[in-house]
């Protein structure tokens, strides 16, 4: 069985099974709009989303920022069981998270498309 890494927002990498918490806040690292996302490992905070952009109230962004724990939940529960190791990263342009294995990031085999 594989194992399953975070991507962070500075492009480091967390062990996805030593998640023991997902948080959000109302506002980004910066502005006192959009919203962040991070987790905890070994009680250290790694944000993964950093949103300013995102308009609406303030229960609409955490609303928002709630789905997108979940959808980073689910994209770890799917990873679980590959048997590769897999990278999750969060893709902005497209607001979802994916999910490569490393042999594919590191460029030693192609990606298989089915």
């Amino acid at each position: 069985m594989g194992e399953a890494w975070i991507r962070t927002i500075s492009n480091g990498l967390v062990r996805a099974s030593r998640v023991t918490e997902i948080s959000s806040t109302r506002g980004s690292l910066h502005e006192d709009q959009g919203y962040s996302l991070k987790v905890i490992v070994d009680g250290k905070g790694h944000v993964l989303i950093d949103d300013a952009d995102l308009q609406g109230s303030l229960a609409e962004r955490l609303e928002y920022a709630r789905h997108m724990e979940d959808a980073l939940l689910l994209a770890m529960d799917e990873c679980r069981d590959s048997g590769a190791t897999v990278v999750i990263s969060f893709e902005p342009e497209r607001q979802r998270w994916s999910s490569a294995p490393v042999s594919v990031l590191s460029g030693r085999l192609p990606e298989v498309v089915g």
